[in-house]
């Protein structure tokens, strides 16, 4: 049986980077009490992410009678701009996230689960008959389980650590280090198609 690091609700539920812009490595990190987990992922996992938790409860919101309350935006009282909390001890790398929502209990719900190389799908795996492969069981997951103003709450974070991060390049429309960056479409290099 893996372990369950189990919120419902956390006291605190965020996304936050340790590093400057450029080498930043992203955390979600939950806590209640003097109970706190930090589990990295990928800038990318951090988008995803708060993109379907935005998109879920504006569905919900659209779908939904006035008995199930559905805050359009953050609320003001529950936005939460502090640092990460110390100690920062990485519990594992996620790799596989689900997403649902919980009408008897009006809970969002967040799995994490840790990334396995053995969930990895290799090239000669892909001529085999996948029915037949299995997932392994994880040795962890973080289960949270928060109220919908809390899940926008959350989403308003991870939408302002996201663009704290290097400044897009307005031709390109890639990073620009502090340094500067060599920009493709600046320099009158192009990609020829062959």
């Amino acid at each position: 049986m893996p372990v369950v690091h189990a919120f419902d609700p956390p006291e605190r539920f965020v996304v936050g980077t340790v590093g400057q812009p450029g080498m930043r490595t992203f955390f979600l990190q939950a806590r209640e009490g003097v109970r706190l987990v930090s589990v990295a992922l990928e800038k990318q996992q951090v988008e995803a992410l708060a993109e379907r938790v935005d998109e879920l409860l504006d569905e919900l919101m659209a779908a939904t009678d006035d008995s199930v309350l559905i805050p359009a935006v953050a609320p003001f009282d529950l936005v939460d701009n502090e640092a990460l909390e110390l100690p920062i001890e990485e519990e594992f790398r996620a790799g596989t996230m689900t997403l649902s929502w919980d009408g008897a209990d009006q809970r969002v719900v967040v799995e994490v689960f840790p990334f396995s190389e053995a969930a990895v799908v290799s090239l000669e795996q892909l001529d085999d008959d996948l029915t037949e492969l299995q997932e392994p069981e994880p040795d962890e997951v973080l289960l949270v389980r928060m109220p919908a103003a809390v899940a926008r709450a959350f989403v308003a974070r991870a939408r302002n650590v996201l663009g704290a991060g290097r400044p897009d390049c307005p031709f390109c429309g890639n990073p620009v280090d502090p340094d500067g960056h060599l920009c493709v479409r600046a320099n009158g290099f192009r990609r020829r198609d062959p």
